[in-house]
């Protein structure tokens, strides 16, 4: 049940008990407009607002606990790694292109990996490969993760990536191709709607990294597991990852800062290949 089923099961709920729009937007602590939002699927409705809704409109208990299960699995989705593998990755990635090119804004938080839409081809078959999965279908995987890399070049949308300096430092590729991955990354900041920030690993910190995830248009957030992909709805929970970004926006370089950082790292890497 989506955000729009369950805005019109509770429309439905409250028409059938005869209660007006106002009164029940009141009893629910809520503006009339959020109720109205909430009830044709324009605004999506938290497990605090399902429940204060049901509650003013004095459903019973059993009708009470279906919704709210809805609206908690609304709020947070879980779905494991092996059905996309199931379906085909390379349909994944199709997905997330679909959603990139319908949002307006990405933040990405990324202490892990470089990030997809940031990554070489040789990056990615480093990265896919690690999926299991046969020829075929890595490479029609590695196919479709490299076409969504096209709307880094939309210049109606704004694109900021944060990693921390251990993600430029970690070897998933030889040295010759570490440092091409890095030219990847100066070049790309240099985009006028794309900014690339690193979290240096010298500099004292007031948080944690914990894991990677993806702010689309500050309403969704997607966060990778090792079993599963998570996305969060609930604008609380949306927020607290708003929080954490901003909060390594800054303690992060940018600008030349950043790219004279990549730049040595990556000639490190040209130095050591030299050295062989």
């Amino acid at each position: 049940m989506n955000n729009t089923d369950i805005g019109a099961a509770l429309r439905e709920l409250r028409e059938a008990s005869g209660k007006e729009a106002k009164a029940v937007s009141r009893g629910a602590l809520m503006s009339p407009s959020k109720l109205s939002k909430i009830e044709t699927g324009k605004a999506p409705a938290t497990v605090a607002d399902v429940e204060r809704i049901l509650t003013t409109i004095g459903v019973s208990e059993e009708i009470k606990a279906r919704y709210m299960a809805a609206a908690r699995a609304q709020a947070t989705e879980a779905t494991a790694w092996r059905l996309y593998r199931r379906l085909g990755l390379h349909r994944k990635q199709q997905q997330i292109r679909a959603l990139e090119q319908s949002m307006g804004a990405l933040k990405l938080f990324q202490p892990s990996l470089i990030p997809g839409l940031l990554q070489t081809p040789e990056y990615v078959r480093a990265v896919l490969s690690r999926k299991e999965l046969g020829n075929d279908a890595l490479v029609r995987a590695i196919a479709a993760r490299l076409d969504r890399q096209e709307v880094l070049y939309d210049a109606t949308k704004i694109l900021r990536f944060i990693i921390t300096e251990s993600v430029i430092r970690w070897r998933l590729l030889p040295a010759p191709m570490m440092a091409g991955q890095l030219d990847r990354l100066i070049s790309v900041s240099r985009l006028p709607n794309v900014e690339i920030r690193i979290v240096p690993l010298g500099m004292q910190q007031a948080d944690v990294p914990a894991h990677s995830f993806v702010i689309r248009d500050d309403r969704v957030v997607t966060v990778e597991t090792v079993h599963a992909e998570l996305v969060v709805t609930d604008p609380r929970d949306v927020a607290l990852y708003r929080q954490k970004f901003d909060g390594f926006e800054r303690a992060a370089l940018s600008g030349d800062e950043m790219r004279a950082m990549v730049g040595a790292v990556r000639d490190d890497f040209l130095r050591e290949q030299e050295t062989r």
